[in-house]
């Protein structure tokens, strides 16, 4: 099946509009789809190594769970995958406090290189300070100075060498010597509930009940829209005119997997196939 840039692969509810990214304003791609494509929009799939799959997978076990957070886990899906197993999700807030965060500042470039606090070796720190720290600096592309949202003393479990208490202020990795530095900030936290509920033990039937929700036929067009979804189908419509405006509107007029102003997703059948569309305008 075609994948294009701009329709996403293995979550759900992620796609984002293409402003600036160098094509006409208009477009309607219609990719013909299959049951693991239509479950992918359906459901958010979980990585073994995320929070949301810790949590989904301690509230299927135990009935329910809790965490502290600063933010919500399922607030664009309520729909997640795990294992091959569909669960819906029901993550409620209770009570909420403050908590002292903190914010790690790398600089690539230091104009003083010499240690004022402490130097210690990337390879030598902390599983907690290489995880937070591993995206920026083992990548090899162009080096900007970052600011890395380190979370809360809880959350880092007493363990970083850089926060609360900042005891390094170099880093080396591979002969280059990066310079730490740390703020902290109050923020807004809540005591969040999760319970699950599974919907579906395989693809199909996860898929079949995206389909009772999302699905419609594409009907009663002319002759100017079908050329319009000929094309859609074959390769990519990009002419912002009036019948790829009508097909807009007709799409608009259903629910679909994401819907905004500018952009949305949808589900469709067309001359008996299903077709996960994507239109901008």
């Amino acid at each position: 099946m075609r994948r294009r840039q701009f329709l996403t692969t293995g979550t759900a509810l992620l796609a984002a509009p293409l402003a600036g990214c160098g094509h006409p304003p208009a477009v309607l791609d219609m990719d013909s789809a299959t049951d693991e494509d239509i479950a992918d929009e359906g459901a958010m799939l979980l990585r073994p190594d995320s929070d949301e799959y810790e949590i989904v997978t301690r509230a299927s076990e135990n009935g329910t769970a809790t965490r502290q957070g600063q933010y919500d886990l399922f607030d664009r899906t309520d729909a997640v995958r795990v294992n091959g197993t569909f669960y819906e999700v029901s993550e409620s807030r209770l009570e909420r406090s403050e908590v002292t965060v903190y914010e790690v500042y790398v600089d690539f470039d230091p104009e003083n290189t010499t240690a004022t606090v402490g130097e210690i070796a990337y390879a030598d720190l902390p599983a907690v300070d290489r995880e937070r720290l591993e995206p920026v600096i083992t990548d090899e592309g162009d080096r900007y100075d970052v600011s890395l949202r380190y979370g809360s003393a809880e959350e880092l479990g007493g363990e970083s060498v850089f926060v609360p208490e900042r005891q390094y202020d170099i880093i080396v990795y591979e002969g280059r010597r990066y310079r730490i530095a740390a703020d902290s900030r109050t923020a807004a936290e809540a005591t969040y509930r999760y319970e699950v509920t599974e919907v579906a033990s395989d693809i199909e039937t996860f898929a079949d009940r995206v389909r009772d929700r999302y699905l419609f036929e594409l009907t009663g067009l002319s002759d100017a829209e079908r050329a319009v979804v000929a094309e859609a189908i074959d390769e990519t419509y990009y002419e912002d005119d009036e019948p790829f405006r009508a097909v807009v509107d007709r799409l608009r007029k259903h629910d679909g997997f994401e819907v905004t102003d500018g952009y949305g997703r949808w589900l469709v059948e067309y001359k008996g196939e299903e077709y996960v569309t994507y239109a901008e305008w």
